[in-house]
């Protein structure tokens, strides 16, 4: 499962992180930006550790690598917030299933650091949620159009935990 973003620096590299723990091996997460600012914003990192995820292999990166003729095959492509949505996206080998599952952008928040802190609490929770809510699909189960039209319920999910 590839999760997109523009930076690639935060929603994107938490929902990797989530879903890697929340799978269990069921799935394996990956994250990637169509403009990849190479760093992992440290906030993100912060408040994974905080929760007791693994961040030792995050980093950001350019979704040309997934892209490549010798990347993984992805079952589902995520796009997780406005910018990536509003491009071109490469073809993904394997013809994943894909979904709009935006989400605010936390590292854009302005204002004091408990505004900046609760911008990254509710990106985390809403792409948590989101992740518990498709652990839950009975996926073998589900004919592609059915498992698409599910997927992309997902992301209309109300996007604030307020």
């Amino acid at each position: 499962m590839l999760f997109l973003c523009t930076g690639n620096s935060a929603r994107s590299i938490m929902a990797e992180a989530i879903l890697n723990a929340q799978s269990a091996g069921r799935f394996r997460g990956f994250s990637a930006g169509s403009h990849a600012v190479g760093t992992v914003n440290p906030r993100a990192i912060e408040l994974l550790q905080r929760n007791h995820y693994k961040t030792e292999s995050l980093r950001s990166k350019s979704w040309d690598e997934f892209a490549a003729p010798d990347a993984p095959v992805m079952d589902f492509v995520f796009t997780v917030c406005d910018q990536a949505a509003a491009e071109v996206c490469p073809v993904w080998p394997g013809q994943p299933i894909s979904a709009y599952w935006g989400v605010a952008d936390p590292a854009a928040a302005t204002g004091n650091e408990d505004k900046i802190h609760r911008a990254f609490n509710d990106a985390f929770s809403v792409l948590s949620r989101r992740i518990s809510l498709f652990m839950c699909l009975p996926i073998e189960k589900l004919s592609r159009l059915a498992l698409t039209q599910e997927v992309q319920k997902i992301g209309q999910e109300q996007t604030s935990t307020v």
